[in-house]
């Protein structure tokens, strides 16, 4: 399929075009929602399937996206969107607490949002992985702006006087591994923790980072 057919124009059924596009590709991102992130996955669905259970045409399928991989691209970026925004959220609410409340709150808004549906966590941990160099690449750039956001909460920290001032890039790429996959193996039920005891233990983690031995807050 060279590329997408052309979308219907026009109001219909007291719709725009663009609201009966946006309807239909979010169909299509909900179904993708339950096939790849459950039974039977990215790799084993087709687009036949992901039209029947949208309850879509494979036609209207390819005026919205030209692959599966389209689709998961987009799932990707939309189950990233709400923890982004849940997190976005908590930090601003939390932003007159001390540190450690705040990064609790923080980390607490991330994998309460992502954990809410098993779901979320097995398309950003599992199914993204391997796929192609194109996602591979979005997987790394959205994973980068998640260091990002750490190292400007750490620095800013730093500037309060209650974080050891120092590059935290290095430290927030390794620290993001250890969210990742103990996020992904609370989910898969390797770890016997509750949400929140796996929550502190990574805001523990995130403290022996700010806090180096021999260094203290300012008071």
């Amino acid at each position: 399929m060279p590329g997408r057919l052309r979308a219907p124009t026009g109001r219909y059924g007291g719709k725009t075009a663009e609201e009966r596009q946006a309807e239909r590709r979010r169909r299509f991102l909900d179904a993708a929602l339950h096939l790849f992130g459950d039974t039977p996955g990215f790799r084993a669905t087709t687009v036949a399937a992901l039209s029947e259970a949208a309850g879509l045409s494979t036609r209207q399928f390819y005026e919205e996206f030209r692959t599966l991989e389209d689709v998961l691209a987009a799932l990707h970026l939309q189950v990233n969107g709400w923890a982004e925004a849940a997190v976005l959220e908590a930090a601003a609410d939390a932003a007159d607490l001390p540190l450690v409340e705040r990064a609790t709150a923080i980390f607490r808004a991330y994998a309460g949002n992502i954990a809410a549906d098993p779901r979320r966590i097995r398309i950003t941990f599992v199914e993204v992985i391997g796929v192609s160099p194109r996602l591979e690449e979005q997987r790394l750039a959205r994973r980068a702006g998640w260091v990002d956001l750490i190292c400007a909460e750490a620095d800013a920290a730093a500037a309060r006087g209650e974080a050891a001032p120092r590059d935290y890039r290095l430290a927030a790429t390794g620290f993001i591994g250890s969210v990742n996959g103990l996020l992904h193996d609370w989910s898969a039920g390797w770890v016997d923790a509750t949400l929140d005891e796996v929550v502190d233990e990574l805001v523990r983690q995130l403290l022996g980072i700010l806090w180096p031995p021999g260094w203290s807050p300012r008071s």
